[in-house]
């Protein structure tokens, strides 16, 4: 098992506890026998292999040189190993500022041994509910360790994961061919490893508006908890008067000051557009792949509608999830629209250089950056 430790961010939150937490708690996965669960595990690493050139051909992006990006099939704990690996290495710096904020004092002393294991055990929580929700993800910043893999291209390499107990959990939920949509899922996955490998600039632009967001986070550690503290409050009904108009907004997007609002805008762009895009592609592929897509697609919308359990729906408010939701929804309607406009390699415009994202008001208005990055210069 990978340990976490060693460095200043290992007193704000016990990552070794969060993993522990959430492998305890985690949800037991489908029953399958020992014989299926290998078969699916080969039958998802040739998927993965195969949706390469699918969706290079498709998108018209990439070439056909051999990534070293690993594809790792992985259980729930592997899942959550891994995103605990990358939350620490992504929070490292504000974690270390928060820290070094703290002082001397008994106080403080107590606040650092007690807050790393509250917070350590509140991740694990969190990450237990989560692992059990995601089929698939392609790991930007992944670090590498002895048991998970990552690539060593410059700037840091990636990894992508297949969580083999819910592909098949949802498959038989769906009540779909599951050869089928294990390649459904991996076109997904491949379409989001192949937007980082094929756009190089793309993963630091992403890492430098995440670690703005968190720059602008007030590093005192007692008023960021209680920051926490008044978001969750509002988000349960108690919210301070003359605030109102934030009871539709998430957890994330409560803790914020109005720079950090404005770094989000541009983040949810950018999610928008990756997420939508993967849809469409693993979509687009799928008539000639996959013959079942449209039985796929339709049960699947059909199952993001609907929900869960009250708690769940909870949980995925309070999360942001729901923002998520509408990521994959706006994104996709984005991708189409401009598609169906100026064709794909009108599309592909878009990876040029962080000029040419759209806003977050242009995923809502494909035309608009159309104009923008289609602007001619023609009398």
């Amino acid at each position: 098992m990978t340990s976490f430790g060693g460095t200043a961010s290992q007193g704000m939150v016990d990552w070794n506890l969060a993993v522990a937490t959430a492998t305890r708690l985690v949800r037991p996965g489908p029953e399958i026998s020992r014989e299926e669960a290998r078969a699916v595990v080969a039958e998802l690493r040739r998927h993965a292999k195969v949706s390469e050139e699918h969706v290079r051909a498709f998108t018209r992006m990439g070439t056909g040189d051999v990534h070293d990006t690993p594809v790792l099939v992985v259980d729930r704990p592997g899942w959550v190993r891994a995103n605990v690996a990358g939350f620490r290495e992504l929070l490292r710096p504000l974690l270390d500022k928060m820290q070094e904020r703290r002082g001397p004092g008994a106080g403080n002393a107590v606040l650092g041994a007690v807050g790393g294991k509250v917070t350590g055990v509140e991740l694990g929580m969190l990450l237990s509910f989560l692992s059990s929700r995601v089929l698939g993800q392609y790991e930007t910043f992944a670090p590498a360790a002895p048991d998970l893999p990552a690539g060593t291209a410059p700037g840091g390499g990636g990894r992508l994961l297949l969580v083999a107990p819910n592909i098949v959990h949802v498959e038989r939920e769906l009540d779909v061919d599951p050869h089928d949509f294990r390649l459904w899922v991996c076109l997904h996955e491949e379409t989001h490893r192949t937007q980082f490998t094929a756009v190089p600039w793309l993963r630091d632009h992403l890492e430098g508006e995440i670690q703005a967001f968190l720059a602008e986070t007030d590093v005192d550690p007692m008023t960021f908890l209680e920051r926490v503290r008044d978001a969750a409050q509002s988000l349960a009904g108690g919210r301070p008067e003359g605030e109102e108009e934030d009871g539709g907004r998430s957890l994330v997007e409560l803790v914020q000051s109005p720079a950090q609002r404005e770094i989000l805008g541009r983040l949810t762009a950018v999610m928008s557009l990756l997420e939508g895009h993967a849809d469409f592609v693993m979509d687009g592929v799928g008539p000639e792949v996959v013959p079942s897509v449209a039985e796929i697609r339709e049960k699947f919308q059909q199952r993001r509608a609907k929900g869960a359990s009250r708690l769940d729906l909870a949980l995925r408010k309070l999360l942001g999830l729901d923002a998520k939701l509408r990521q994959y929804r706006d994104g996709e309607r984005f991708v189409r629209a401009v598609v169906d406009e100026v064709g794909m390699d009108g599309f592909n415009r878009v990876w040029t250089s962080p000029n040419t994202l759209p806003t977050k008001a242009e995923i809502s208005d494909p035309a608009g950056w159309v104009a923008r990055v289609h602007r001619t210069t023609e009398p």
